[in-house]
């Protein structure tokens, strides 16, 4: 669609060993889901051994690759070519069980069983606004620790909170300074001096908070945050060694969009934050683009060629000298019209892309071209891969 933006070569990038991660990215509906199972089907039929980390909550992935589910545990995908030595498993995140994990490996078992059965914890762990986040950065980090794959692919929400995990670590750390943190773990330090004038403030802070939030859930919380102090304190620690893994050589973003101008204007906010976070953009997938497959035939001579056997044979008349030539008209007619709609269809799908590439003409871009029908087994996962050959 551009003859300024370089072609984006996805072979090079998952052929190359010392790629590890490639982080899928876009808004929902661009087929961000398929194209990342696509890619790790791809790859593992070049003989990397994959995992596909889904944190979109669509079942999509696990129906593509012939799977009846998938959990917070990576599972094994039949049908890679096993002359190639790869293998590709899936999984889908699961935040709370990650959340549970976490504190399971990180809190001696007394600890633990206190803090999985502490309200306020399961509260946090199901439902605090940027859990999906911090437990999407933790759960890529345990995968990559675990040198069990040599190639991670993500597939991202369906929104802009698709790149809300490059904060989690600077959100939760302003969640543990912050000043509820400091109040509720204030008893804690009561032993220290000053400990009266510090009892004597909780007290008063601590009454006004009972009264809004209710004793026991207040209880609840000050038992969790005491307990779980230092396993947050790790996470976060983690949570920065993740996001500086992402921004080092080895990993790959790729932007997901198709030639629509809601899609691109989603890619270009991914494109511009990307870069304000210094992560490794490898370039932009313009997805189910249509073409005219080499066609010489324009729409206006197509809508004119229609017109004109419209016109010979009208609508509902049988002509005696050829009884037979008004249905092969009509039949041609038709596809004559369908013809000129796809290729008006291509011309604004090239207008629109024009203008994204001509605001990011260093973007590197490669088009996947629209299927007559949806991906729902490897067979199509393959078809879209080679379209990235």
């Amino acid at each position: 669609m551009s003859a300024q933006n370089p072609r984006l070569d996805i072979d090079r990038i998952i052929e190359d060993r010392r790629t590890r991660i490639i982080v899928c990215c876009g808004s929902g509906g661009v087929g961000k889901t398929t194209t990342a199972a696509a890619i790790g089907l791809r790859a593992a039929d070049h003989g990397r051994q994959v995992c596909v980390l889904t944190v979109d909550p669509a079942r999509r992935l696990a129906q593509s690759m012939g799977l009846t589910s998938l959990d917070n545990t990576p599972r094994l995908v039949d049908g890679v070519d096993e002359e190639s030595g790869g293998s590709l498993h899936a999984m889908m995140l699961d935040m709370k069980r990650t959340f549970d994990e976490i504190v399971e490996a990180h809190a001696d078992p007394g600890r633990a069983t206190q803090i999985l059965a502490n309200p306020f914890y399961q509260s946090l762990s199901s439902s605090f606004a940027g859990t999906q986040e911090y437990m999407a950065m933790e759960k890529l980090g345990q995968l990559r620790r675990s040198d069990e794959w040599d190639l991670i692919v993500v597939d991202t929400p369906p929104s802009r909170s698709a790149l809300d995990f490059l904060d989690a670590p600077e959100r939760l750390g302003r969640f543990l300074d912050g000043r509820l943190i400091k109040v509720l773990t204030a008893p804690v330090k009561a032993g220290r001096p000053f400990g009266r004038v510090i009892n004597a403030g909780f007290s008063v802070m601590t009454g006004a908070m009972t009264k809004l939030l209710g004793g026991q859930l207040l209880r609840d919380a000050q038992t969790f945050i005491t307990a779980f102090d230092t396993v947050f304190g790790g996470f976060r620690e983690r949570a920065d060694a993740t996001y500086r893994l992402l921004q080092a050589p080895g990993t790959s973003f790729l932007v997901i969009a198709t030639p629509e101008p809601d899609a691109l204007r989603e890619a270009s906010y991914f494109v511009e934050r990307l870069a304000e976070e210094r992560m490794p953009l490898a370039g932009l997938i313009l997805n189910r683009v249509h073409t005219a497959g080499g066609s010489q035939l324009s729409a206006a001579r197509s809508l004119a060629a229609a017109e004109t056997l419209e016109t010979a044979y009208p609508s509902g008349e049988v002509r005696a000298d050829s009884p037979a030539a008004y249905p092969a008209a009509a039949l041609t007619a038709a596809a004559l019209r369908l013809h000129a709609e796809r290729m008006m269809l291509g011309e604004r799908e090239r207008r629109v892309a024009g203008s994204f590439m001509s605001t990011h003409p260093a973007v590197p871009v490669i088009e996947v071209p629209a299927l007559p029908e949806d991906v729902h087994d490897l067979a199509g996962l393959r078809r879209v891969g080679g379209a990235f050959a």
